[in-house]
């Protein structure tokens, strides 16, 4: 990630602020006094002055209360921050040391828009007038024209990100997915995400309302191997919220239902793709929609949860807490009945906990929900594991050969092989984000530097059967499928 230490400080200020001021029932009142409070004067910090800095934080408290960063809202969760991306110096095509001030101008002549000019040592592109068509590269024989992409465009792995005639990023909301890599890829921090802190503070607050916090099974290795559920259940609890859920239980319930379509599909000699990365749905449904019959029905972990919870509790608020950012979109734009209330990233929940004094302790792995499937969700071919563990319980294998796509690369190449019906496999698992959840835009710590302790944490885990244990629950209480 190329986001640095003070794009991530800046960010983690502006939410533990507005979550301070939530949990006094002040924002109103103090917001606009937080920009200054933060940018205090009468030096800039990291910008040229201290206006633009404050008009960065200005936006992003808009962002931290899940409002739009300025003021048109095209719905999406993922926002440009117009502020701080005027400072972005990249234009897509440069003139490079390698031009020879040539007599024959091949690239003036190429550029149908005048935006090339001649100077002292060498030509020079206009950025206000570049059209971004890539003649003048191709016409160059030095091959002295070069064609740069933003860090927010190099990353996005739909292109779904343009500029527009200021140069500012533009965010395509047909074909964004949600997957968030643009955020940490911005080395000046001019892409954010919607959150929910606000409104989850006020739901905690509400004593007329039970919340629970659902944390996802790539929390259990991010925070050390001594940070296990039972700690996240202690400090949620001691936040305010009324209970605590990891979601590899979900992971089991989407398994065990999952497996019961992989089973029909393959015997009806139809091919599917799983549901549990809602980037992943996001792709299929945006860029492949020919295949959206194809996405599996059963729900993702986090909806399977918050289901198991509104089944007992119709009223209560449910909040996911993970590294994902598309599960916000999952929570918002799906339309799963009964799906998470909100979908919190690991920073967000931070900040909370911050606000309110609360901090992870060491503990012992005494809480335990979920088979080692279900933990083992987050990472790539979790799910496909999982799931046919679940088949081969219930003494209903299939000989089916799956896709592994991990990343978003595999995922698209799968995913053009199904639509021109040349996949070799029988089903997709899709997981966006390299390695699988644990590779999250908004995880707490890389997962090669974690690996270790995650698989250290894990190997403490009991030895239940995913079937077995869902006979704790009660499953005929709610639906596993969107519909």
């Amino acid at each position: 990630m190329y986001a640095d230490e003070n794009v991530i400080k800046i960010k983690h200020a502006v939410l533990l602020e507005v979550a301070k001021h939530a949990f006094k029932g002040d924002l109103e009142e103090f917001r606009d006094q937080i920009p200054f409070d933060l940018i205090p004067g009468p030096q800039a910090q990291f910008r040229c002055c201290i206006y633009k800095e404050r008009e960065i934080i200005r936006q992003r408290v808009r962002l931290a209360e899940g409002k739009s960063a300025g003021v048109e809202d095209d719905g999406n969760i993922i926002q440009v921050i117009h502020a701080a991306c005027e400072d972005c110096p990249i234009s897509s095509y440069t003139v490079t040391d390698n031009c020879q001030n040539c007599l024959g101008k091949a690239c003036i002549n190429a550029c149908k828009f005048g935006a090339i000019e001649i100077g002292p040592n060498r030509s020079h592109i206009d950025p206000t007038k570049c059209k971004e068509c890539g003649m003048c590269a191709k016409a160059c024989p030095y091959n002295a024209i070069a064609h740069l992409k933003r860090p927010c465009k190099f990353s996005c792995p739909v292109d779904a990100i343009t500029y527009d005639e200021n140069g500012i990023s533009v965010i395509d909301e047909e074909k964004c997915i949600r997957c968030g890599k643009c955020i940490h890829s911005c080395p000046f921090g001019a892409i954010g995400s919607k959150t929910s802190i606000v409104q989850v503070i006020e739901a905690i607050k509400n004593p007329n309302k039970k919340v629970y916090a659902m944390a996802a099974p790539a929390t259990e290795g991010q925070f050390g191997e001594k940070i296990t559920m039972n700690s996240w259940k202690k400090a949620m609890k001691e936040v305010g919220f009324d209970d605590f859920v990891e979601v590899g239980l979900g992971g089991d319930m989407t398994a065990a239902y999952e497996a019961q379509e992989w089973a029909e599909a393959y015997r009806n000699g139809q091919k599917k793709v799983t549901s549990c990365c809602p980037a992943f749905v996001n792709m299929v449904r945006k860029h492949y929609p020919q295949l959206a019959d194809a996405i599996s029905t059963t729900v993702s972990p986090m909806a399977a949860v918050s289901r198991m919870l509104k089944a007992k509790d119709p009223d209560c608020v449910t909040v996911f807490i993970g590294p994902c950012i598309a599960k916000k979109s999952e929570a918002g734009e799906h339309g799963i009945e009964n799906n998470a209330d909100y979908a919190m990233t690991y920073s967000e929940i931070r900040a909370i906990m911050k606000a309110k004094g609360v901090a992870l302790e060491e503990d012992d792995t005494s809480y335990q929900e979920s088979s080692i499937y279900g933990k083992r969700f987050a990472n790539s071919g979790g799910v496909t594991a999982a799931v046919l563990e679940s088949l081969k319980e219930c003494e209903d294998e299939i000989d089916a050969k799956v896709c592994k796509a991990n990343g978003a690369a595999e995922c698209k190449k799968a995913l053009l092989l199904m639509k021109v019906g040349r996949l070799p496999e029988d089903f997709i698992e899709g997981m966006v984000c390299d390695g699988g959840c644990v590779g999250g835009p908004s995880s707490f710590a890389d997962q090669l530097k974690t690996r270790k302790q995650r698989e250290n944490l894990l190997a403490k885990a009991d030895d239940r059967k995913i079937n077995d244990n869902l006979k704790n629950y009660a499953m005929d209480s709610f639906s596993m499928h969107r519909e």
